[in-house]
């Protein structure tokens, strides 16, 4: 679930965006261990999962605050 946009993270509920974001470090993990082996063909795919949890958080965050 890559690109996720921040308005359809808003819809998702609490649970399920921990779950998204348990997710998606499990996948940055896999490929940052790629890319150590030298077997990363897609590097950009990084910065995505990478930009895709702090959105996560940021929502969370903002539930949170309120």
């Amino acid at each position: 679930m890559i690109l996720v946009k921040t308005n359809d993270i808003r819809e998702m509920d609490t649970a399920k965006i921990n779950e998204e974001i348990v997710t998606l470090k499990k996948e940055l993990f896999d490929l940052r261990f790629q890319q150590a082996t030298g077997q990363l063909e897609n590097t950009a795919r990084i910065s995505n999962v990478k930009k895709a949890i702090a959105r996560m958080k940021t929502v969370l965050n903002e539930r949170d605050a309120k």
